[in-house]
């Protein structure tokens, strides 16, 4: 690898993963901000649930400029704008005003990853694709990995509010991407073409490969409600039903991102080899045996144990994703394709960390009235689980994987 692709490549990572840690923040800390916003658990929820759902608006306004004016700019001005939003949700000073930035936080998060990674596979070469696609997801793997950390370093000392002020450092990025980070060679060799194309690039794609847009976002709807699924709840899980202190919550959070660091590096390297569809289909095999671990055990060391294990059969899926999306996207449109149908997929799972506590806390609540998160999350996950897998075996009818696929400037 060159120099420039190296570069490249970790520009791409650190804003996934500080994008990611933004994102997480408010994951690790749902039970304290009930308190202190005195709502209850599923009504904090909704925060994510909205920063989900705008996350596809995000992917179609930034991939569209992406594909249009660059992926190197629009880049700079969503990593700038996310890190603004994450400040003033420090100062928030009522629920109502921190759901509106929690919901303005989607937007860019939703346009980031989409960017990121179209930059970081269009600078790659083929044949190592597989691998830097695991490793460049795990950006989002490392994100929550910090957030872990922070709850368990940082809350004792600076409260979430303090935590949301560290989440404003990824502005700093902008520096290193715009002193070290080219324009992808790919987007520049396309450029007259998509400018005589004019607004019509995404358009076009649409027209030609509908089935595979309508594909994509189902499928993506079955991998976003995997992880939002297997998530969103879990550190609430462990605090409310599990009655773990903040400090352990934290170290467990932190072991399970690492489980989802190792996954997604190794099986995105795998991939090259077993082919990106095969790889998803065993990942999520192995996600099923982890279930009953991860959501029934009850001391510290089976709980890190299962929920290591899950987690890192989730993100050896997941690990895959950004050179599968890249590989059988639209050429023209690639900065706008993976991003889109990722975010609509996300949106379709927007409801789900809201819908697992509402379901914790009704059907299948326990006999003091104490929400059962177990239940409600085994049954979720292994149902989302075969739909991955379903849905994976499915794209073969809709289109080859294109594993090494040739980035050209033209339309496909």
């Amino acid at each position: 690898m060159t120099s420039a692709q190296k570069k490249t490549f970790v520009a791409s990572f650190l804003g996934w993963t500080l994008d990611a840690f933004d994102y997480f923040l408010v994951i690790v800390v749902v039970s304290h901000l009930a308190t202190d916003f005195h709502k209850t658990v599923p009504q904090v929820l909704i925060a994510v649930t909205l920063t989900l759902a705008m996350r596809p608006l995000g992917a179609l306004i930034f991939g569209w400029i992406g594909d249009r004016y660059g992926r190197r700019l629009p880049l700079m001005i969503d990593i700038a704008l996310f890190s603004v939003i994450e400040l003033l949700t420090a100062f928030s000073p009522n629920f109502t005003v921190f759901l509106v930035l929690r919901a303005a936080f989607g937007l860019a998060m939703g346009g980031e990853w989409g960017l990121g990674s179209a930059l970081a596979m269009e600078a790659l070469p083929p044949n190592r694709r597989g691998l830097f696609s695991g490793l460049l997801q795990e950006g989002y793997a490392v994100g929550s990995l910090l957030a872990g950390l922070s709850l368990t370093f940082l809350f004792p000392l600076i409260g979430w509010r303090g935590m949301f002020v560290v989440g404003a450092l990824p502005a700093f990025l902008i520096f290193f991407i715009r002193a070290h980070v080219p324009e992808s060679a790919v987007w520049l060799a396309g450029k007259h073409e998509r400018l005589a194309l004019q607004a019509d690039i995404l358009w076009s794609a649409v027209k030609r490969s509908w089935p595979l847009f309508i594909y994509g976002i189902l499928l993506m709807a079955a991998f976003n409600f995997m992880s939002h699924g297997s998530q969103d709840v879990y550190p609430t899980f462990l605090k409310n039903q599990l009655a773990f202190p903040v400090a352990a919550a934290g170290w467990i959070v932190t072991i399970y991102s690492c489980g989802m660091i190792l996954g997604g590096t190794f099986f995105g390297w795998i991939s090259q080899r077993l082919g990106r569809r095969n790889s998803i289909v065993i990942a999520a095999i192995v996600g099923l045996f982890a279930i009953p671990m991860w959501a029934f055990s009850h001391t510290f060391a089976m709980v890190a144990l299962g929920s290591f294990w899950l987690q890192f059969a989730v993100q050896c899926a997941w690990g895959i994703i950004p050179a599968h999306l890249n590989e059988i996207s639209p050429n023209l449109a690639r900065g706008t394709f993976p991003g889109l149908v990722y975010q609509l997929g996300n949106l379709i799972s927007a409801g789900a960390p809201a819908f697992l506590a509402t379901l914790a806390a009704g059907r299948f609540a326990l006999a003091s009235g104490a929400p059962d998160y177990a239940k409600a999350m085994a049954i979720f996950i292994a149902v989302v689980f075969v739909a991955v897998i379903t849905m994976t075996l499915l794209g073969r009818a809709v289109a080859p994987e294109n594993r090494n696929a040739d980035f050209s400037p033209t339309m496909s």
